[in-house]
Order: C-alpha cells, then structure tokens, then sequence
C-alpha cells in the first residue's frame, strides 16, 4: 500500500508535466507559424515597394510587417527558451528518479528524501555542460568561419587583379585586390592569436567527460555511484548521500581540470619565451 501510495502521486505530477509541456510545444509551433507568416508579408510589401516606389501605404505596411516580424522573432526565442528549460527540468526529473527502480521494496521509503538532492545535483552538472556545449558550438563556428573566409579571400584575390587589369572602368574594383588580402591576414592573425580550435576541443572534452560521469551517477554503476544493494535503510541513506558526494566533486574536478588548462599553457609558454631567446 505505501509503495502504491507513493507511486501514484509521481505518476500524476509526471502527467501532468508532461501535458504542460506539449502545450508548450503547440504554443511555439503557433508562434512559429504566425513568424513565418510575417517573414513572408515582410517580403511581399518589398516586392511591392518595388513595383510602386512612391505608394506611402506600401511603406506604412512594411513598416508595420517588419516591426511584428521582429516582436515575433525576440518572443519566439524566449518561449523556445522557456521551453527548453521546461523540458531539461523534465529530464532531470526523470533522471533522477531512475535509480529509485533499482531499489528493494523495503527501503524504498526514503526516495523522496534522496531524490531531491539527486535532482539538485544533475541539474548542477547539466547547468556545466549546456555551457560548455555552448562554447563548444561558438568556438567551433567561429574558427570554421574564419577559416572559411580566409581560404576564399585569398584565392579570390589572383582573380580580382585579373579583373582590374580588364579596366573595367569601375573605380572600387582597384582597391579590392588590396582590401581582401588585408582582411585575410587580420583573420589569419585572429585565428592564431586566440584559441578558437583549443577552445572548442577543449570543450567538447568536458562535454563527453560530463556526460560520461552523468550517466554512471544516473545508474549507479560505478562503485562509488552504487547505493541500491544495502541491506537496510539507514546504510542505503548513507550511501546514497555518499554517491551524491562523490559525483559533486567528480564534476568539480572535470571543470576544474578544464579551466586550468589555458593557465597551464600559458604558464609554458612564458616559460619557454627566456629560452628562446637565448
């Protein structure tokens, strides 16, 4: 009858949860939908401005158009957000009440004095790795950009003297042979001066390392990690708060290790500077 009774509520909050968050969803795919539709309006009154350049009520609506279009787009992005935040809150949940199934009937009790501790302490190491996913995506789009750019300015540059001794009669086609290969070596030297691909490899170490230990905290399947084979409540309790323990510093050292890094190569780095120049 406990057991009963104390799954029966989880089972309710879990569907209710989870009816708030496909309203959630529904609701951004409307606003989405009312997005696009604006998106499309915006365009069709440029075409039209086109077709009648001196028609004030064509300005007046791409006015209007171009103003929702950016309500939109700001509001979408906070409810896509929200969502978002909804959902990982959902997963942790989920997540945190997994090991709750390894358990014996006679101490299952003490789940909902454990649980919320587990919660806390996914969502802690959820919290490092969606920044650190995030400085994964930047860093990685930012080097792939910038090299990108690089390899087109310069092989468009050859082309580009070519053109100017075609005297074409357009005067900015002179300077361009002179503006790209500047502009490629001012982001040859960003990319070299600050470690983008460092930082992205970095990063996605911490991220498969997080992931990792996450996993093992989720299952228990670690020594350190495994709470549910106690043989009474009061050692399982002990364990549990043990294994919660355990993974907080596990994670603390994963970041720490990750932020040491860039010091320790720049340590060297000064280092090694007195020597070369000798």
């Amino acid at each position: 009858m406990t057991t009963s009774a104390q799954k029966n509520p989880n089972e309710i909050s879990n569907t209710l949860e989870n009816l708030s968050s496909s309203s959630n969803r529904q609701m951004l795919s409307l606003m989405k939908t009312i997005e696009y539709l604006s998106l499309a309006a915006l365009v069709f009154v440029c075409l039209l401005s086109r077709v009648f350049p001196d028609n004030q009520l064509i300005v007046i609506w791409g006015a209007v158009c171009l103003s929702s279009f950016i309500f939109l787009f700001l509001s979408n992005r906070q409810l896509t957000r929200n969502s978002r935040n909804i959902a990982n809150q959902l997963e942790i949940g989920k997540k945190a009440e997994l090991y709750s199934y390894l358990l014996n009937q006679n101490i299952y009790s003490d789940c909902h004095v454990i649980t919320p501790a587990r919660v806390k302490a996914l969502q802690y190491s959820q919290e490092l790795i969606d920044d650190y996913k995030n400085t994964r995506e930047t860093s990685r789009n930012i080097y792939y950009i910038f090299q990108l750019a690089t390899v087109i300015l310069s092989g468009v540059t050859p082309i580009l003297v070519l053109v100017d001794k075609l005297e074409a009669g357009l005067a900015w086609l002179k300077w361009l042979p002179v503006i790209c290969p500047a502009v490629a070596s001012i982001i040859a030297s960003i990319v070299t001066s600050f470690p983008f691909q460092e930082n992205w490899i970095s990063a996605n170490t911490a991220v498969e390392l997080l992931e990792a230990e996450q996993e093992k905290f989720i299952l228990g399947v670690s020594p350190a990690y495994r709470c549910y084979d106690a043989g009474d409540e009061a050692q399982h309790q002990q364990m549990a708060k043990m294994a919660i323990e355990n993974f907080i510093d596990r994670v603390n050292e994963i970041h720490l290790k990750q932020i040491q890094k860039p010091n320790d190569t720049q340590s060297r780095e000064k280092n090694t500077q007195p020597d070369q120049s000798t």
